[in-house]
């Protein structure tokens, strides 16, 4: 099981959708957050290739997948 502040790199399938901070060689660009959705694959940085890394922050459930909501 996945959990809060665990890593992952590109071409690595997404956990979790959530809040991810995304962590690049820091000659390129500072830390941001993105949004990643489930079972999508991480990316890689135009600049910095595989070697970007996704913190997970907070994992969201889907809204199409929640059982309050009919799509």
């Amino acid at each position: 099981m996945d959990h809060i502040g665990d890593e992952f790199k590109s071409g690595e399938k997404v956990p979790h959708s959530g809040i991810y901070k995304v962590v690049h060689d820091p000659h390129h660009a500072q830390e941001h957050e993105v949004t990643c959705l489930y079972e999508k694959t991480f990316p890689e940085c135009d600049d910095c290739g595989d070697h970007v890394r996704f913190i997970l922050i907070r994992d969201a459930q889907q809204v199409s997948s929640n059982e309050h909501f009919s799509w």
